[in-house]
């Protein structure tokens, strides 16, 4: 998962391949809380690993629930219908399916429980769901505004003889949440009424079905009326699988839609979702279709391709997919006129008022939009403009506008605070990024060059952290070849630089979490001695070996960048990349450095004879026919003979910043 402050995007050209969807988030939690209320143990397999699952099953422990976890499976010990303990405080974080059920639950169980979570879930309403546990006899206090959470509930004096009415046009989780807790006290037939149009139906029939996986049958009256068997009682099912996200599918159905595949490839796999799912967002295919997508599908899983183009617009009704219904709104950039969303009154209380968000965020990108209470107009954008998006701590926001990036003006995107989609997707932008596909050239770099010991490779790791993307340390590289080498029995020395060469090309090197690997090997402090060092230097000056390890830097160029540090990365290896800094010190400020740092690991060494060593690999560095030692004629040179690692790392990144499109409100 990112977690820089901000994720930039390059234009993309492309998409192909398969993607594996995680967990369905509504699943997810409703089988946990279902589980819990069980008798018996249940295993829930393939459970979504996100911010909300991980708010609900925290909940669950502080309930008493034996929980064992391992991996995307779980085991669940219910409680048979009754709290292991008298009271609790709950955090909810911003997960509106834990709260919501939650509440109803210990309302109608009864004790001492606080719920709350973060500011924005403070913001979104519950009181149509507190009222009506209010009119059974449960006892809550919205203790800062009425209508809203934090929530005190406290013992209840339950009345059940009369139907208990609920509305169904704010969110269709109240009613789902008095349709989990009610079985737990249906000593006779509880009936719930439904006032108003019910709103996003197809979640409902998640709830009923997966009620009914754990032995409550649910006898329904259309859409406005609901009766619990007297009797009834939770059993668990053993084990059950949950099915992958039919609303994380619509950005992948969205990508095969509006993208072309490269090498023959045939559009966008989707697996763990299919015609078999259980999801109202599936729905999301029919919507796709009417816009011009070539859908076929499985049990389990989903085929699309690009049909028609441009996009067709469309006004649809979107009660039935609330959720999923806002990739159609980045869908309708690429339309072929104005796209109207109805019946989406929902998402003014989600996770943020979505209608307010997704029309400021898609004006940013050239688009004109009309909104109304429960409606969005999209008029594409007749000329495209490069953007920061603001995500509002929304998922939803940051996964969609991801799409924005496959615009035909090959401007790059910004997504502001990637790591909020946590809340349901954590790997999404990796998922996003292993399919899809842009020129090679279109794919930034930033290079870092300068002499031993300089602190480019400190200040290139740091960046490469602070922009999320990948690391490519070449010095290493030459480091690494020379301990290869040596560990082959090859001498460093023309005599062997066809064999060392050979030896380069395959070497199978990768920078993970601060560390070098050769295979499964961690080498990164056997390269970093000043043997190793005067090793790479050696190695360097070989032609042929150079010319090895070229294609191998080259591979390091991927999604969604690249920061390469060396010696030569702004003169040979990417004389294109957008910024080229030349990072240099002093030698006496460099063999200081080498010095504390060799003294910290054990080593003993001499500040004089570390400044002679610098000064003669400086000297033959630079003076080497091949790729010497120079800063690229469009470098731009930073001394940090006086500098902090963070203020150099600070320089660079504002050096980038000037270099973005973006507005001047990108955050940082």
């Amino acid at each position: 998962m990112f977690r820089t402050a901000f994720l930039d995007i390059p234009p993309l050209a492309g998409a192909a391949g398969t993607v594996i969807l995680p967990g369905s988030k509504s699943i997810s939690n409703r089988v946990l809380l279902l589980a819990a209320l069980s008798q018996g143990t249940t295993t829930v397999h393939d459970l979504l690993d996100s911010d909300d699952t991980r708010v609900m099953l925290a909940a669950l422990r502080a309930l008493g629930c034996g929980v064992r976890q391992q991996g995307h499976t779980v085991e669940i010990d219910g409680l048979d219908g009754r709290l292991g303990v008298p009271g609790a405080d709950l955090f909810m974080g911003n997960a509106g399916t834990a709260i919501r059920p939650l509440t109803a639950t210990l309302a109608v169980l009864g004790g001492d429980f606080t719920l709350h979570g973060v500011p924005r879930m403070h913001e979104r309403p519950i009181g149509d769901l507190v009222d009506a546990l209010r009119q059974i006899g449960c006892q809550i206090e919205c203790t800062g505004n009425e209508g809203y959470p934090p929530l005190r509930i406290t013992q209840p004096t339950l009345r059940l003889d009369q139907p208990v009415r609920v509305r169904g046009d704010v969110s269709s989780q109240f009613l789902t949440a008095l349709l989990m807790a009610l079985p737990l006290v249906s000593r006779n037939d509880v009936v719930i009424e439904v006032i108003g149009e019910l709103i996003s139906k197809p979640y409902i029939e998640i709830t009923l079905n997966l009620l009914a996986r754990f032995g409550i049958q649910v006898h329904r009256d259309g859409w406005e009326r609901f009766t619990i068997p007297a009797g009834s009682r939770y059993q668990s099912p053993g084990s059950i699988h949950v099915e992958a996200d039919a609303s994380s599918a619509s950005y992948f159905i969205a990508l095969g839609t509006l993208t072309t595949s490269a090498y023959g490839q045939n559009g966008i796999k989707i697996e763990g979702v299919g015609a078999d799912s259980i999801q109202g967002d599936i729905r999301f295919v029919e919507a796709a279709a009417l816009m011009g997508a070539q859908v076929t599908s499985g049990p389990n899983w989903l085929q699309v391709q690009r049909g028609v183009w441009p996009l067709r617009a469309i006004t649809l009704d979107c009660n039935h997919i609330p959720d999923a219904a806002m990739t159609l709104a980045v869908m309708a950039l690429y339309a072929d006129g104005p796209t109207t969303l109805t019946n989406i009154a929902s998402w003014r209380v989600k996770e943020t008022d979505r209608i307010a968000a997704m029309a400021t965020e898609l004006r940013k990108l050239g688009a004109a939009v009309e909104e109304g209470a429960d409606f969005i107009r999209i008029t594409p954008p007749s000329t495209w403009a490069a953007a920061s998006i603001h995500t509002y701590d929304d998922h939803r926001v940051a996964m969609c506008f991801s799409l924005a990036a496959f615009n035909p003006a090959s401007l790059p995107v910004r997504i502001e605070d990637p790591q909020c989609v946590a809340k349901t997707f954590p790997d999404y932008f990796e998922t996003l990024f292993s399919v899809a596909q842009t020129p090679v050239a279109q794919i930034p770099v930033l290079c870092l060059d300068g002499p031993t010991a300089s602190g480019k490779g400190t200040v290139a790791a740091a960046v490469a952290e602070k922009l999320g993307y990948h690391f490519l340390d070449s010095g290493a590289m030459y480091r690494i070849s020379a301990l290869a080498a040596i560990r082959a029995g090859l001498e460093i020395s023309p005599a062997h630089e066809s064999a060392i060469a050979t030896l380069a090309r395959t070497l199978p090197v990768r920078f993970a979490d601060g560390r070098v690997w050769l295979g499964e090997d961690d080498v990164s402090d056997a390269i970093r001695t000043e043997e190793a060092g005067m090793n790479a230097s050696r190695v360097s000056a070989l032609p042929q070996v150079r010319e090895a390890l070229v294609d191998l830097q080259h591979s390091f160029r991927r999604l969604p960048g690249l920061v390469a540090d060396g010696r030569d990365m702004g003169t040979v290896i990417f004389p294109e990349a957008p910024l080229k800094v030349y990072l240099t010190a002093s030698a006496a400020c460099r063999a200081e450095r080498r010095y504390k740092q060799l003294i910290s690991k054990g080593f003993s060494a001499s500040i004089e004879d570390l400044r002679a060593d610098l000064e003669a690999r400086d000297a033959r560095d630079s003076s080497r026919s091949v790729a010497p030692l120079k800063p690229a004629q469009d470098a731009l040179v930073l001394d940090n003979s006086d500098l902090t690692i963070e203020q150099a790392v600070e320089q660079v990144l504002a050096w980038w910043q000037e270099r973005q499109p973006f507005a001047a409100s990108a955050q940082r």
